[in-house]
């Protein structure tokens, strides 16, 4: 019944601003076109489409702003005048009562407030769609930041997203472009990150592992997260001080480095999507503080991203590719990738990727448009039916995040510059000898493990009465071993090499 309701109130919303002309604009709907045609009671249809849409998911509520935000950052999926609007969302939403906060604290914890901790302001600091946050002193003098879940968000968010769900089938049913762009799974991939958003000890852990990949940072700070006092609904975790990002005038006042900081916002943002493969998917300036030793202090670990292995060489060797203007190995990555057709011609796809790429190089972060590079490389990717990775989503939101917060801080920051030593430095261990180092080690109790059962395995696959499955076995045993023979002889003979140039390096 609740989501009926809400099917009715978006239907009424939808009508209102003028926006059923989305739909009805389509060619499969011809029929109900006479429609438009109707008087409308307080209709905002002279408006631009991109207002009317964005007017129209704030009335909606704060989930649809969500959506709508992450949206804007899919110029694949829609025209650059309406992600322009979308862009102008902001995830403004008025406090709980206190009485609710309290109410929360006292069922998790099974006791009064002032039981809890030794003094509690009632009064947030900040609020937002999910939770909002009340300062704190624990008991035993530590300041704190209490994070307490909004009461009932889990089922209004629930209800929107099955509604999110139908309306992507719609559009993947009836736009051609469906298939390529997969709205379900843009969908899904949002309600993943949502949803991980309704359990703050999920954003606790997310937390605690920044903190860890950070840990003595001269770079970033990531606050302690006191875990007693943690829970499904509660998060506490360590009260920070710093200046909001935002606040360049002082900033400079205190006395930092501000193109340094430029810089270190790069560095932290490629040390975390390359070196960790955990990055923190909410970079806006409400979620960034500088401390007066002018280290980044990171907030609101909601959203973070992962990357498999397989992503993370995949993005270095376009970055890479990209830095070199190596456009061909642009084209192949993608090839090889399987995220463009078998039958692609690479020297177009090389073509349409300079054309793209080549006007924005050697120039500083104030004359290129992140935005507009994208868009570019969105309309070359529906030109050769490129599939969209919905994993990458995240991702390409905070690098636009990182391109205003660079714009902001120093303006003639060289994205490109920046980045490229870090990514050669990466690569390197990837692949270089470091790398054979590492692997060495990683798979040495694998291989200590399995070397001494393979004469086990032979003598048993050697018993009379074995099937022909077992001869079989006897084959991929005997091919493993000669394998793993000729493995062991070539790092042998590399640690040989190895030692020989230490002592010839020596000497």
């Amino acid at each position: 019944m609740m989501r009926l309701l809400r099917l009715f109130r978006i239907l009424q919303i939808t009508y209102r601003y003028g926006l059923d002309s989305f739909v009805l604009g389509h060619e499969r709907f011809r029929a109900l076109r006479p429609l438009l045609r109707l008087k409308r009671r307080g209709h905002r249809g002279d408006a631009p489409r991109g207002e009317r849409l964005r007017l129209a998911l704030e009335a909606l509520g704060p989930i649809f702003v969500k959506f709508g935000q992450m949206l804007s950052t899919r110029r694949d999926l829609i025209p650059p005048d309406i992600a322009d609007e979308l862009a102008k969302l902001q995830d403004q939403v008025p406090p709980f009562p206190s009485a609710q906060v309290f109410e929360t604290l006292e069922r998790v914890y099974g006791k009064p407030v002032d039981q809890v901790f030794a003094a509690f302001d009632p009064v947030p600091v900040a609020s937002a769609s999910v939770a909002q946050v009340h300062f704190a002193i624990l008991p035993d003098g530590r300041e704190a930041a209490v994070k307490v879940l909004r009461p009932g968000i889990g089922r209004i968010i629930e209800n929107d997203l099955g509604l999110m769900d139908a309306a992507a089938g719609l559009v993947d049913a009836v736009w051609a472009d469906g298939k390529r762009l997969r709205p379900r799974e843009v969908v899904r991939e949002f309600q993943k990150h949502l949803l991980d958003e309704l359990d703050l000890m999920r954003e606790a852990a997310s937390a605690s592992q920044l903190r860890r990949n950070f840990t003595d940072s001269p770079l970033l700070v990531v606050p302690e997260v006191y875990w007693d006092w943690c829970a499904t609904e509660v998060m506490v975790m360590e009260r920070m001080y710093g200046i909001p990002i935002s606040h360049i005038d002082e900033i400079r006042e205190a006395g930092i480095d501000i193109p340094l900081l430029a810089r270190s916002g790069v560095e932290i943002f490629f040390a975390q999507v390359f070196r960790d493969g955990f990055f923190h998917g909410d970079m806006h300036p409400g979620n960034i503080f500088v401390g007066p030793d002018g280290r980044y202090i990171a907030l609101d670990f909601g959203i973070v991203g992962t990357l498999t292995d397989v992503d993370k060489n995949y993005l270095a060797q376009n970055f890479l590719a990209f830095f070199r203007r190596d456009y061909k190995r642009v084209a192949m990555a993608h090839l090889e990738a399987g995220w463009v057709p078998a039958d692609t011609r690479v020297d177009e796809f090389e073509s349409a990727i300079r054309a793209v790429c080549e006007p924005i190089f050697d120039k500083p972060l104030k004359e290129i448009s992140f935005g507009k590079v994208l868009l570019r490389l969105f309309q070359t990717s529906r030109r050769f039916n490129v599939e969209i990775q919905p994993q990458l989503v995240l991702l390409q939101k905070t690098l636009l995040n990182i391109e205003g917060l660079g714009r902001e801080l120093d303006p003639d920051l060289d994205l490109w510059k920046t980045a490229q030593p870090y990514l050669e430095r990466w690569m390197s261990e990837q692949i270089g000898w470091r790398a054979f180092v590492r692997g060495l080690q990683e798979e040495a109790p694998a291989w200590a493990t399995s070397l001494p059962q393979i004469p086990r395995q032979i003598a048993q696959a050697l018993k009379p009465g074995r099937n022909d499955a077992l001869a079989l076995e006897l084959g991929r045993l005997i091919r493993q071993q000669r394998r793993q023979t000729l493995l062991l002889g070539i790092i042998a003979t590399s640690l040989v090499a190895l030692f020989a140039w230490q002592v010839v390096s020596a000497w």
